[in-house]
């Protein structure tokens, strides 16, 4: 992406995909591939410079748009503080009743953790199903579910309620992505403070 700047001012955002006319003057398409950057800004066209610093992980925060701004010679994109998406549900307010939004004390929204929470009820529950034949067998056939699948589908529930626990007990949005940032040891294991749904072998 580039930008127009006129008398220290961005006037336009251009793409590259077409020529522009500056004044009188008309330039080609070619100007955004052959031209150099010193050659561009000698008309006033600038590269934008994405500056991402402020930019954080859409899973846990809403990030601002991008703000765009001349100086020094150079264009460039930021972002400003993110802001943390709701860890815990939301309800109505009476701010919100008085407004005609919603009755006070219902839910609003949902937050982070109902949302993690439901996923891993599902992954549990995946889990789960593809060994559900041997106890249907079971019930039906009375035959007996071999030690190993018993163990493993205690271990799946047993797992599924320690991460649903850890992730109530989450503090805030912050302790959430804790929780499921990976790091790897010295002995080269990936792994997160939240584990894993465990998978038959």
């Amino acid at each position: 992406m580039f930008a127009l700047v006129e008398s220290g001012s961005i006037t336009k955002y251009l793409n590259g995909n077409k020529g522009i006319q500056i004044g009188d003057l008309k330039y080609p398409r070619a100007i955004y591939t052959l031209w150099t950057e010193a050659e561009r800004n000698a008309i006033g066209i600038y590269s934008i410079v994405y500056d991402d610093t402020n930019k954080k992980d859409e899973q846990w925060y809403i990030n601002t748009n991008q703000s765009f701004a001349f100086a020094n010679s150079k264009v460039t994109a930021t972002y400003g503080t993110a802001t943390a998406k709701a860890h815990a549900d939301v309800n109505y307010t009476e701010e919100d009743e008085d407004n005609g939004l919603g009755t006070e004390g219902e839910l609003k929204s949902r937050g982070l953790k109902y949302k993690l929470i439901q996923t891993v009820k599902k992954e549990a529950a995946n889990e789960l199903s593809r060994t559900d034949w041997y106890v249907t067998r079971n019930a039906e056939e009375s035959t007996a579910v071999p030690s190993a699948i018993t163990t493993h589908r205690r271990l799946v529930r047993s797992r599924q309620a320690t991460m649903e626990t850890s992730i109530t007990n989450a503090s805030n949005t912050p302790a959430l992505e804790t929780l499921y940032t990976y790091t790897t040891d010295s002995d080269g294991v990936h792994s997160r403070p939240l584990a894993e749904i465990p998978t038959l072998d």
